[in-house]
């Protein structure tokens, strides 16, 4: 039987996740697109700093992110004086952190996904009188779709996973930014916690497979329904 905090610890780190994949998903399209549409000098560096995240030592993106989005830094000032938003130490702070993680994962699926869009397809829609916004949206992104809820599905299922960067940047606070990793984690360094460690791990791993589960469920369909 879960406890009432480990009944919080679950529901933030959905919350967590849910916020990190709505933030990153217009950016994740926008880059996708850039990608796979666009040929620019500098691409190749591009493509690059777009998949630092999987590379990097998660520490180094949290510090980068209190850098830049602590209280002193020059964005997260500008948030929290223009919008009030906060990020240091804050549950938005860990879905920043966590969006940031896996918006490479995001990019690719959506990338590979336009890529294998026939052009001419666009073209027709183009041919026919649709500008380059209503093709984009009646014809490229509709097509787009399965791409999109990989990508989606896979960020969501990284967020939920999330530890490095978000424990550097918004620390392990309960109730506030420890989602069940940082609660794992925090368990593991306490006497007679090995119970609720299990229940945890248990749950992470439960919920990590139900996104697959369903991301594959929800590609196959929409495949099948554009066939």
């Amino acid at each position: 039987m879960l406890s009432a905090d480990e009944v919080a610890i679950i529901l933030l780190s959905l919350k967590v996740a849910a916020a990190s994949v709505a933030f990153s998903l217009p950016f994740a399209i926008a880059a996708a697109l850039i990608l796979a549409r666009l040929q620019f000098p500098g691409k190749a560096l591009f493509d690059a700093a777009i998949h630092l995240p999987l590379v990097l030592p998660p520490v180094v993106i949290g510090y980068f992110l209190l850098l830049g989005f602590g209280r002193n830094g020059l964005l997260g000032a500008f948030f929290e004086q223009v919008f009030g938003l906060t990020f240091a130490f804050r549950w938005t702070g860990a879905a920043l952190a966590a969006g940031i993680m896996g918006f490479p994962l995001m990019v690719r699926a959506i990338r590979l996904a336009l890529e294998a869009i026939d052009p001419r397809l666009e073209s027709a829609a183009r041919t026919l009188g649709a500008n380059r916004r209503r093709v984009l949206a009646s014809v490229t992104l509709p097509l787009a779709l399965p791409g999109i809820v990989v990508g989606v599905m896979l960020a969501f299922a990284r967020s939920l996973g999330e530890f490095g960067a978000t424990i550097t940047f918004v620390s392990n606070i309960p109730g506030e930014t420890q989602t069940l990793p940082l609660a794992i984690y925090n368990l593991t360094q306490s006497p007679g916690g090995d119970a609720a460690v299990l229940r945890l791990c248990a749950i992470s791993v439960a919920l990590s497979l139900a996104a697959l589960v369903l991301s594959e469920s929800m590609t196959r369909r929409m495949w099948a329904r554009q066939s």
